[in-house]
């Protein structure tokens, strides 16, 4: 899964690589897992904790944006949808052949998911 994210994100940033085409790349490689992967956001993936990040990545879209200030938020975001699993009900993924009574933690692809931003985001500053 993480394959297909990466690949379908590099697509925008091979001729541009402005704070825009980064938020564009995101919704690509979202759109790609969501596409090949068959879930959605509300399945207690790892694509739970990307799709909240994205949103707030969208603000890169706006004149003046601040990249850390918005990564900060896109961090914050992943980690709370992450956390968020821990009560959603499998809907697809390795978890979704669980017993939900047995789902006790977080989604661990997306608690990951999260933990890649926000090293990234530590990487930046």
């Amino acid at each position: 899964l993480y394959g297909l994210f990466l690949t379908a994100a590099a697509r925008p940033l091979h001729n541009r690589n402005d704070l825009p085409t980064w938020a564009d790349a995101m919704d690509a490689g979202i759109e790609a897992m969501q596409r090949y992967g068959g879930a959605a956001p509300g399945d207690r993936t790892m694509l739970d904790s990307l799709w909240a990040a994205a949103q707030a990545l969208h603000a890169l879209r706006s004149p003046g944006a601040d990249l850390l200030q918005v990564l900060a938020t896109a961090v914050q975001s992943a980690e709370a949808a992450a956390e968020a699993t821990r009560h959603m009900e499998a809907g697809a993924g390795r978890a979704s052949y669980i017993s939900s009574a047995q789902l006790l933690q977080p989604d661990p692809g997306a608690v990951a998911a999260a933990a890649v931003l926000k090293a990234v985001l530590e990487g930046l500053r």
